[in-house]
């Protein structure tokens, strides 16, 4: 008489599959290699997510909750722009350096082939959206009189987002988190210390 089915923790398979993805990106990870990491017939996987696609899609947003939220927390405090900055890149350099996972939403599916190029495309829109928080931060900060007038927000926040994400794939490509920490270092010297106040804004 066969026994009963393993018990599905679908809490549990769902942080399993992150890692998964995290570590080997979309395409990297075939559902074989899902049933084997989970230790459920693929029958269960589809029943309980409905296919892979949809799996990594709430394994992302599962890392933007969780994980990968360390950007909102830094944006949503109480800092000046520049603790705020240097808050949300320490975080960053803390999580990407850890077995070099970088940012799962940068590295995931970066390149897709043709038949997914709509989960490329979803990817996109979330590090646009984290450009665009971080240029709402700044543009809150020059109403506030932490920028000066004349400097462009938006252009700052790309270069802010450029760096978030070249962080990534430095740590996925084994530069120390020594090495990054100076990276940001460099980027927060353009800003006053004893002020709080952007150099350029001079």
């Amino acid at each position: 008489m066969a026994g009963r089915p393993r018990e599905f923790d679908r809490k549990a398979a769902l942080e399993t599959a992150r890692a998964l993805f995290w570590a080997r990106g979309y395409e990297g990870v075939s559902m074989a290699d899902l049933v084997s990491a989970l230790g459920i017939a693929s029958a269960r996987i589809y029943a309980a997510f409905g296919s892979k696609e949809a799996l990594f899609r709430e394994a992302i947003e599962l890392y933007e909750a969780q994980e990968g939220g360390f950007a909102d927390r830094a944006l949503r405090g109480e800092k000046d722009i520049r603790a705020m900055l240097e808050e949300m890149f320490r975080a960053a350099i803390a999580l990407y350096t850890v077995d070099r996972r970088g940012c799962m939403v940068v590295s995931a599916a970066t390149n897709c082939a043709p038949e997914n190029a709509a989960l490329g495309a979803w990817l996109s829109e979330h590090r646009r959206a984290r450009t665009q928080s971080i240029i709402e931060r700044l543009r809150q900060a020059k109403r506030a009189g932490e920028l000066a007038g004349h400097v462009d927000e938006v252009a700052l926040g790309d270069c802010c987002a450029a760096l978030l994400h070249g962080l990534s794939v430095q740590a996925r490509d084994g530069v120390s988190a020594h090495r990054l920490s100076a990276m940001v270092d460099a980027f927060l010297e353009a800003f006053d210390l004893k002020t709080a106040r952007p150099r350029w804004s001079k």
